[in-house]
């Protein structure tokens, strides 16, 4: 392809390049470059490609996209943000796939990954759309899983992922939005039909400066879309809605003056059942996975169906049929009269939300196995600390991704939020002995929560990532308590 269709849309402070020399492909890690590529030096939190330009052309890189110019004789392409400019490069490479599909991009701090694969469903049944998703658990082509290790890639691999779909024949694109794809550009130059936010709670401060700033950062996706559905119970609603372009839908629990609202809700083990009244429209909804939280996930769909002209009525039928996800409220198999429950939660609120929605249906004790991520925010250590003592019978205090933190440290932080708490709490530090102890201990009735760790099969020990799925950990105890009969 010419420099200068790669170039398209691209504000150049300085070019010192043929427009029409040609290029093999892109690459913005010098290490993986090869002849005829064109080199991107972004500048990064640990490193800085511009200190790699050489390497790239020893590699065969014959033009560099940089911000500052180069101290030695190279063809480049001098830009103010070689972060943004790499966004939108990448999506003229690939021949702008995302504009021939419908975009749907969910943000928000919890709900995002349910929301994408009920969405996915609803598009599937509804349309009989193929249907391409990006996310947290894994990104799929229709019924084909590709494990990823990013809820939003950078944004190289994102246009080349996009055009992967259109190639397979999707229609559609749903997709998480994170808050670090919108601050670091990966996501520039996509437009979206419908953009969703789900909610907004602690989480990532280890990156954002503060709220606001996390606040603002989510409030990107609602100038790149043309509708957009707000969960207006959510007290950040407001901000993403001032600073909106799009056209504005809203849903809500509480508020009757909303375009969705949820009517009669009732929570279950089985799930929740509630109606949704959209303008003089009122339709009876059920879906399969419990918690009010699952209310709200359902309404955020249901909106993004209204905005694609897809009948209530259709909605709650396609929903009806709708599975859970993997490590969303995810119930694994047991030995006896008490459940075991994986979930995703590693935010204060999401932790709140999930032992809240377990203590309306436990029969037992709800006792909860959880940890912290190590090089992460450690402000919310504490706070989950609390929220644990305030709604969970039993806390189990134990590792979740240390990282390079060491876990006793984590455990200790999470403890003191407990202190002044009456409920009984035990530190393992070992998280599936952790998880063993609790099965072992656990009474007729219980719900056990394996808190913070969802779909992940691994945990991350300084810098190594071990396999560990708690689905399996679970099956062995299980068949060690069998042979000990």
């Amino acid at each position: 392809m010419k420099l200068r269709q790669i170039l398209k849309d691209i504000s150049i402070s300085a070019l010192c390049a043929e427009l029409d020399m040609e290029i093999a492909e892109i690459y913005y890690d010098s290490r993986k470059v090869e002849k005829g590529g064109l080199f991107f030096a972004v500048k990064g939190f640990e490193s800085d490609g511009h200190r790699y330009i050489a390497a790239a052309v020893e590699r065969g890189a014959v033009c560099v996209v940089c911000q500052e110019p180069p101290d030695f004789e190279i063809p480049y392409v001098l830009v103010e943000d070689s972060r943004r400019a790499l966004a939108i490069c990448s999506r003229n490479f690939f021949g702008d796939p995302s504009s021939e599909m419908t975009m749907i991009g969910v943000t928000g701090t919890n709900g995002k990954t349910t929301s994408t694969y009920l969405i996915k469903h609803l598009l599937e049944v509804c349309l009989d759309a193929k249907v391409g998703l990006v996310g947290t658990n894994g990104n799929m082509i229709g019924s084909e899983f590709l494990p990823t290790e990013y809820t939003t890639p950078e944004s190289y691999e994102l246009q080349k992922l996009f055009a992967q779909m259109l190639e397979s024949g999707c229609t559609h694109i749903v997709m998480e939005v994170s808050s670090h794809s919108l601050a670091l550009d990966r996501v520039e130059g996509i437009k979206f039909e419908v953009g969703i936010f789900t909610n907004l709670t602690q989480d990532h401060l280890d990156f954002h400066r503060d709220m606001d700033d996390y606040a603002k950062a989510k409030a990107k996706l609602f100038k790149n879309c043309k509708k957009g559905a707000f969960n207006i119970d959510s007290d950040w609603a407001e901000l993403m809605m001032d600073s909106a372009t799009c056209q504005i839908f809203t849903f809500s629990e509480k508020r009757n003056e909303a375009d969705l609202v949820a009517k009669d809700v009732r929570l279950a083990p089985s799930g929740v059942r509630f109606c949704a009244l959209n303008g003089d429209n009122l339709q009876r909804m059920k879906l399969g996975i419990p918690g009010l939280f699952s209310v709200y996930n359902a309404l955020g769909v249901i909106a993004c169906g209204l905005l694609l002209d897809i009948p209530l009525a259709d909605c709650a039928e396609a929903l009806s049929a709708a599975k859970g996800v993997k490590g969303r409220v995810e119930v694994v198999p047991t030995d006896g009269d008490y459940t075991v429950l994986i979930d995703y939660a590693h935010t204060p609120d999401a932790l709140e939300n999930v032992l809240k929605a377990m203590k309306n249906i436990a029969e037992g004790r709800v006792v909860l196995v959880f940890g912290c991520g190590g090089d992460r925010d450690r402000t919310k250590r504490p706070i989950m600390g609390r929220i644990a003592g305030e709604n969970a019978d039993f806390v189990v205090i134990t590792s979740d991704n240390p990282r390079t933190e060491e876990p006793e440290a984590i455990i200790s932080e999470i403890a003191e939020g407990m202190k002044g708490s009456r409920t009984p709490s035990k530190l393992i530090t070992s998280r599936p002995e952790a998880i063993e102890w609790a099965i072992d201990k656990h009474r007729p009735g219980d719900i056990i929560v394996l808190a913070g760790k969802g779909h992940e099969d691994y945990q991350i020990i300084g810098k190594t990532k071990y396999h560990m799925d708690e689905r399996e950990i679970v099956a062995e105890i299980l068949e060690k308590r069998k042979n000990k009969k």
